[in-house]
C-alpha cells in the first residue's frame, strides 16, 4: 500500500538540500574548549541567581529535615477511581432529586388547573422584564423585576425568588395554550426556590413546555440578537428530545418530483433540516430523495443508516442544496426502500434498536398504499409515519392523513417557512406517546455542551461545558390514552463542578481524571477543548462529540476507550506523550489507567496516574495550632479549583474562603462543614514545612545590595497539596509579566485540570537543575520574561515523591545580559570570532538568546533549518509526531482538491485508512516536507476564509539527555559549516555556536506548523469520495441506552393530526383497518 499511494512522487522530494558531514569532535574556528567554558560560566552565574532567589537550597534542606517522619504511599488507583466514582454518584444523584421533585410539583400542578381559552394573566416575560415604553411605564407582560449580580451564576443579575419566562420569537407571548401553562407553571417557583435551599451548589433549574415556552430559575433578563430575534427553542435541545422520546431510528423521504420547484422544495429542505435538529446522538438516521427512481441524499449510504452526530448531520445538511426538482414521484418505491433499510438495519443490531420512523416530506400521494404498509408494517405498526405536507394545496392530504392514523404517527400541512420549526416539532409528541402511557420518568443525561441560555442573557464570559439532568413531565389528568407529554424540567451540571470532587493531590503531578458517554464523548477530560480564539470564546462546532479516542490517541486499538463505553471496571497501561504549553512542548510518560462506571449514569470514570513520583504520596504531621497559624500568611494561597472544604452545600458557608473554612473545621467550629481531613493534614504540613521561606524571600527583598538592578521580579513555590507562596522583589505595577501566577496565566497555575506548567516540566528533569522558559503568552506579545524553576524532591531515588517546585521570574533582558557578560568573560562568541552566531536555546528547540533580538521565543528550526536538521540526524534533538483531533483549520471557498502530479490511485477501506495517514503523516515530518506541502496548497487557495474543524499532525522537539556536548559541520552548495552545541550545567538550556561563512538559506527551514492529515490522503488519492464515504460508514463502538419505549397497545391512534377532516370513505377505511389490527 505504501509503494501505491507513493507513486509518482517527484524525486527532489527526497532531497534534503543539505549533505550530511562527519561527525568531528572539534571544528576550526568554533574551539570546543572556549565554547564549553562560557556555558559552564553562564550556567553557574544563572543557577546561583536562580537558586537564591528561589529559596531551593532552603526548601530542600526543611524537607529532609522531616525525611524520617514521614510515610510514603503507593496510591491504589482501584480504590482512587472507585471513590471518585461514587463521588460523582453522590453528585448526579441529588441533582436528580432535585429535578424530580419538580416533576411532582409540576403534574400536581396540572392536575389542578383547569384549562381557560380566555384566561387572561400577567408573567414575567424574560426578555420585557424592566422594559419602559415612551412614557417610562412598564411594558405589557414586564414589570418590574429585582436583579442583582451573584457571582454563583457567573455574576450574572439574577432573582433568586422568581423564574422568568421566555417565549420564542415566531410564538405569540398571549396565546392562550401558553398563557395556561405559564399559570398553572408558576407553581414551580417555590420548588425551584427550595431546591436551592437544599442544594446551594445548583446553577439553573428548568421547565421546558412543550407548547414552547421557557421557565427559568432564577430569573435573569434575556437579550436579543441584532435582528431582535431569540432563536432558542427549548423543544429542539437535546435534554428536551432526550427525554421526551426513546432513540430512534429514521428514514427521511423527500419528493424531488416536478410539483417540488420553487418554494415548495425550499420549504422541503428547511423542514428536512429541522427533522435534522430533533436528532441526537443515541439515535441513527438517512436521507432518500425520490421521483421516479431512489436518490440517496449521500449516494455512499445506500442501504444503511449513520449516527445523528453533529458531523453527519452537517454533512447531509450541505447535500440538501443540491437536491432539484424534476419527473415523477413514485412514492410507493421509496416507502418500500425505507422499510426494506429499518428492517434490515435493526437485524444488525448498530442502530438505536427502539423506536423507528419514516419521514415523508412531499406536496401530496395519489393513493394510500395500503399494499406496502400490510407488507411491510402490519399488523405491529413498529415503524411510525409522519407525513408533512408541504404548500397550501390539500387536494392529496387526505391519503397522507390516512398514512398517519393507519401507521400510529402524525400528519401535518407547512405551507410558509414559518410553520416549519413548530409543525416539525409535533411528531416528538407522538414518539413519547409510549412513554407517557407507561409514566415512565426516565432520568437522561446530556453530554458536555455550552449552554446557550447563559449567552442570551448576556453571559460571554461563563461560556463553560455542561452536562444536563432532565426528566419528562406527564399529564395525570383520566384523559384518553393520548399520551400528553407536558414538558420536561431539568438543570445543569458545571463539568467544572464534576472536577471539583476529584482528589488532585492523590493523581499526582500529571495525573487527571476523566469521564465519557455511552457513545464515548468526553465529559471532562483536561485536553478537552470545546471553545477556539481564546479572545473571543468561539464554539467548535463538534466540541460536543469529542472522542475519547480523539484524545487518549495512543491508544490505536480503543481497549480504553471500548471497555468504558460498555461500562466495565479495570486497568489499562500505555506510554503517552502529552503536550503542554499550548501544545508547543510535549512530556513522555507511562501512565496506567483505572476506570469504572458511574452508576444510575451512562457515564464511565477514570484516573491516570504516570509510573514513577506520580504513584506515590507521603504523609506528614505537624500540630494543627502550627499548622493554621503558617498556613494563615499573607504569602499564602491555595489553588482555587481544589476543594479542601465544601462551601457549597450550604449558603452559610458560600462566602467563606478555602483558608477560612479549614480553620472553622479543624478548630471545631463548623463540625457540619465536610472537609478532605487528609488533604488539610498534609496542606498544614507543607505550610509549616515551607514557612521560613516568608523570612529568606524578605530578608532579600530588604537588603539594598541584593538584586539592585531589579532583574528578578517575582519567586514563587508550589507544593504537591495546591499550596502556593509568592513574594514581589518589585512592585506591582513593575512587573513586566503581570498575569504570572494568577487566573490569566491558566497554565501557571493550579487547577482542577493539572499542576502550573513550571512545577509539571521541573519534575521531568534530573533533580537539582532548573527549567528556563520564555512564557509563550509572553514571547507571542513582548517577549519580556523567563521562568525558571526547579523541583523539590524528598528522597533520593525515582520513586520518591515529588513534595514541590520552586521557581523565579526574571527579567528577559537581564536574563540576556547575563548571558553576553559570560560570553565576553570566555572570550567567545563575536567578541573575537566574528565570523560565527550564538544562540540559547532550550531542550525543546526554543530560541531565548540570539544576537537578533527578533529571533527569541522563536523555534530553533525556523532560523537554523540546516543545523537543526544536522541536530536530528546526530541524535542531539529527536522529532516527535503528535495528533491534534480537535484543531481548526482555515477553509478557503472555492480552494482546489488536486495537487497535479502527486495524485494517485488509493483506493482503500477505512480499516487502511489510519495506517495510511499515520505512514504519510510521519514521513512529511521525518523528511521535512509538511513545509513544501503547506507552502505548494496555500498557492491554490482562494477566496473567503472559514475556521473548519480538522485533524492535524505536527512536530514537537526533545533533546537527547545523554548527550551533553557535541560538534558537526554541514555542506552548504560547497562550503563546510561548522557548528558546536554545548548543554548549559544544571539546566534544560543549550548553547548552539554557529559559523556564519557559508550561505545555506537554500535549506528549507524545519517548522512546527501542523498538517491537516485527512486533507493530504484526500488530495494525494483519485477516489477521496470513497474514502469520504468509508469515513462516515465508520462507527466506533457504543452503549445503547438501557430505556426504550417504542410503541404502547393502548395508544389512541386515532390522536394522528387533522385526521377529523377525513373524508367518510377514507374513515371507513381506516376504522375498519384499525379494529382488525387491534383484535389481532
Amino acid at each position: 500500500m505504501w509503494r501505491v499511494c507513493c507513486v509518482g512522487l517527484p524525486l527532489w522530494m527526497f532531497t534534503l538540500g543539505v549533505t550530511v558531514g562527519d561527525v568531528a569532535a572539534s571544528q576550526p574556528g568554533i574551539p570546543l574548549s572556549v565554547v564549553k567554558l562560557w556555558a559552564s560560566a553562564f550556567g553557574g552565574e544563572i543557577k546561583s541567581i536562580a537558586a537564591k532567589y528561589s529559596g531551593s537550597q532552603l526548601v530542600q534542606k526543611k524537607y529532609k529535615e522531616y525525611e524520617k517522619k514521614v510515610r510514603t504511599e503507593e496510591v491504589d488507583g482501584a480504590k482512587l477511581v472507585k471513590n471518585v466514582a461514587e463521588s460523582l454518584e453522590e453528585m448526579f444523584r441529588k441533582k436528580a432529586e432535585a429535578i424530580r421533585r419538580l416533576v411532582e410539583a409540576a403534574e400536581e400542578a396540572h392536575l389542578q388547573h383547569e384549562e381557560n381559552p380566555d384566561l387572561q394573566y400577567e408573567y414575567f416575560n424574560a426578555v420585557l422584564i424592566n422594559e419602559v415604553d415612551e412614557g417610562g411605564n412598564s411594558v405589557e407582560l414586564g414589570g418590574e423585576f429585582l436583579l442583582e449580580p451573584n457571582d454563583h451564576f457567573n455574576n450574572l443579575s439574577v432573582n433568586l425568588s422568581l423564574s422568568v419566562v421566555q417565549v420564542p420569537t415566531n410564538m405569540y407571548n398571549k396565546d392562550p395554550d401558553i398563557v395556561n401553562g405559564v399559570h398553572w407553571s408558576e407553581a414551580l417557583n417555590k420548588v425551584f426556590v427550595d431546591n436551592f435551599e437544599k442544594d446551594p451548589s445548583l446553577i439553573w433549574q428548568y421547565f421546558g413546555s412543550a407548547k414552547g415556552f421557557f421557565r427559568q430559575y432564577p430569573g435573569v433578563k434575556w437579550h436579543p440578537d441584532e435582528h431582535g430575534v431569540i432563536a432558542f427553542d427549548c423543544r429542539n435541545r437535546k435534554w428536551y428530545i432526550q427525554a421526551a422520546t426513546s432513540p430512534k431510528d429514521v428514514v427521511i423521504l423527500v419528493d424531488v418530483s416536478g410539483s417540488m420547484k420553487g418554494l415548495r422544495l425550499t420549504i422541503a429542505r428547511q423542514t428536512v433540516s429541522s427533522i435534522l435538529d430533533t436528532l441526537g446522538d443515541d439515535d441513527f438516521f438517512n436521507i432518500i430523495a425520490y421521483n421516479q427512481e431512489i436518490h440517496y441524499v449521500e449516494p455512499c449510504l445506500n442501504g444503511t443508516l449513520v449516527q445523528a452526530d453533529r458531523t453527519n448531520k452537517d454533512h447531509f445538511r450541505e447535500h440538501l442544496d443540491k437536491l432539484f426538482a424534476k419527473g415523477i414521484g413514485l412514492l410507493g418505491n421509496a416507502l418500500t426502500e425505507a422499510f426494506t433499510i429499518l428492517s434490515d438495519f435493526n437485524q444488525t443490531g448498530r442502530g438505536s434498536v427502539c423506536s423507528q420512523a419514516i419521514m415523508l416530506v412531499t406536496d401530496g400521494a395519489t393513493q394510500m398504499y395500503d399494499d406496502v404498509f400490510a407488507k411491510f408494517n402490519w399488523p405491529d405498526r413498529k415503524v411510525r409515519i409522519f407525513p408533512y405536507l408541504i404548500g397550501r394545496e390539500s387536494a392529496f392530504a387526505d391519503n397522507l392523513k390516512w398514512m398517519a392514523c393507519a401507521n400510529k404517527g402524525y400528519f401535518t400541512q407547512i405551507s410558509t417557512l414559518a410553520d416549519v420549526q413548530e409543525n416539525v416539532m409535533r411528531y416528538l409528541h407522538v414518539m413519547s406517546r409510549p412513554k407517557v402511557i407507561d409514566h415512565e420518568h426516565d432520568t437522561v443525561w446530556t453530554e458536555a455542551y455550552v449552554d446557550s441560555t447563559v449567552s442570551n442573557a448576556g453571559d460571554r464570559k461563563g461560556l463553560n461545558p455542561v452536562t444536563t439532568v432532565a426528566m419528562p413531565v406527564f399529564s395525570t389528568k383520566n384523559e384518553t390514552n393520548q399520551g400528553i407529554l407536558l414538558g420536561v424540567v431539568g438543570t445543569d451540571i458545571p463539568v467544572q463542578e464534576l472536577m471539583k470532587v476529584v482528589p488532585k493531590h492523590k493523581l499526582g503531578i500529571h495525573g487527571y481524571a476523566f469521564a465519557i458517554t455511552n457513545n464515548g464523548y468526553i465529559l471532562m477530560h483536561p485536553e478537552l477543548r470545546p471553545l477556539y480564539q481564546d479572545g473571543q470564546k468561539r464554539r467548535k462546532p463538534n466540541y460536543g462529540s469529542v472522542d475519547l479516542s480523539e484524545v487518549e490517541w495512543e491508544d490505536t486499538d480503543d481497549v480504553l476507550r471500548n471497555a468504558m463505553v460498555n461500562r466495565k471496571t479495570g486497568t489499562f497501561s500505555m506510554e503517552v506523550k502529552t503536550t503542554v504549553d499550548k501544545g508547543k512542548r510535549v512530556l513522555r510518560m507511562h501512565n496506567d489507567y483505572y476506570y469504572t462506571d458511574i452508576r444510575g449514569t451512562p457515564f464511565s470514570v477514570g484516573v491516570a496516574l504516570s509510573r514513577g513520583h506520580g504513584k506515590y504520596f507521603f504523609k506528614g504531621n505537624v500540630s494543627v495550632e502550627a499548622g493554621l497559624r503558617d498556613l494563615d500568611q499573607p504569602d499564602v494561597a491555595l489553588a482555587d479549583e481544589w476543594t479542601y472544604c465544601n462551601t457549597d452545600e450550604h449558603h452559610e458557608h458560600r462566602y467563606l474562603s478555602q483558608i477560612q473554612a479549614i480553620k472553622l473545621y479543624m478548630t471545631g467550629r463548623k463540625t457540619h462543614l465536610k472537609c478532605d481531613r487528609e488533604l488539610i493534614q498534609q496542606v498544614l504540613f507543607d505550610a509549616v514545612v515551607t514557612a521560613p521561606l516568608e523570612a529568606y524571600w524578605t530578608g532579600l527583598a530588604l537588603n539594598k545590595s541584593e538584586n539592585s538592578d531589579k532583574g528578578v521580579e517575582i519567586a514563587f513555590l508550589g507544593t504537591r497539596t495546591g499550596l502556593s507562596r509568592t513574594n514581589l522583589f518589585v512592585v506591582q505595577e513593575q512587573l513586566s509579566n503581570q498575569d504570572l501566577l494568577t487566573a490569566e496565566d491558566k497554565e501557571g497555575v493550579f487547577n482542577s485540570d493539572h499542576f502550573p506548567l513550571w512545577y509539571r516540566r521541573a519534575a521531568e528533569q534530573v533533580p537539582g537543575t532548573y527549567v528556563y522558559a520564555i512564557p509563550f503568552t509572553s514571547a507571542s506579545q513582548n517577549k519580556s520574561v523567563v521562568l525558571a524553576s526547579t523541583a523539590i524532591q524528598l528522597l533520593d531515588d525515582r520513586k520518591s515523591p515529588i513534595v514541590a517546585a520552586v521557581g523565579i521570574q526574571m527579567k528577559l533582558e537581564f536574563f540576556q545580559r547575563k548571558f553576553w557578560t559570560a560570553s565576553r568573560q570566555a572570550s567567545a562568541c563575536s567578541i573575537t570570532l566574528p565570523d560565527i552566531k550564538c544562540y540559547l536555546i532550550d531542550n525543546n528547540g526554543f530560541i531565548l538568546v540570539s544576537e537578533d533580538y527578533s529571533q527569541t521565543g522563536l523555534f530553533f528550526g525556523e532560523v537554523e533549518g540546516a543545523v537543526m536538521n544536522k541536530l536530528l540526524l546526530m541524535g542531539s534533538f529527536k522529532k516527535i509526531t503528535l495528533y491534534d483531533y480537535q484543531a481548526m483549520c482555515k477553509e478557503y471557498a472555492g480552494s482546489s482538491d488536486s495537487v497535479g502530479a502527486l495524485k494517485t490511485g488509493c483506493y482503500l477501506p477505512f480499516s487502511a485508512l489510519k495506517w495510511l495517514l499515520t505512514e504519510l503523516v510521519i514521513f512529511l515530518l521525518e523528511f521535512n516536507l509538511y513545509s513544501w506541502w503547506n507552502v505548494d496548497l496555500g498557492r491554490s487557495q482562494r477566496g473567503k476564509v472559514m475556521m473548519v474543524p480538522c485533524d492535524t499532525a505536527y512536530p514537537a522537539f526533545v533533546s537527547e539527555r545523554t548527550i551533553k556536548e557535541t560538534a558537526g559541520n554541514i555542506d552548504c552548495d560547497g562550503c563546510t559549516r561548522t557548528f558546536v552545541i554545548q548543554q548549559i550545567p544544571s539546566s534544560n538550556l543549550f548553547m548552539v555556536v554557529v559559523d556564519n561563512k557559508c550561505d545555506c538559506s537554500s535549506t528549507s527551514p524545519i517548522t512546527m506548523e501542523p498538517i491537516e492529515i485527512i486533507l493530504f490522503v484526500l488530495n494525494l488519492c483519485e477516489h477521496n469520495e470513497s474514502l469520504k464515504c468509508d469515513r462516515l460508514k465508520f462507527q466506533k463502538e457504543r452503549k445503547k441506552p438501557e430505556s426504550c419505549h417504542p410503541f404502547h397497545p393502548q395508544e389512541n391512534p386515532m390522536e394522528c393530526g387533522a385526521a377529523a377532516n377525513l373524508y367518510p370513505r377514507h374513515t371507513a377505511v381506516l376504522l375498519t383497518l384499525l379494529t382488525i389490527l387491534t383484535t389481532r
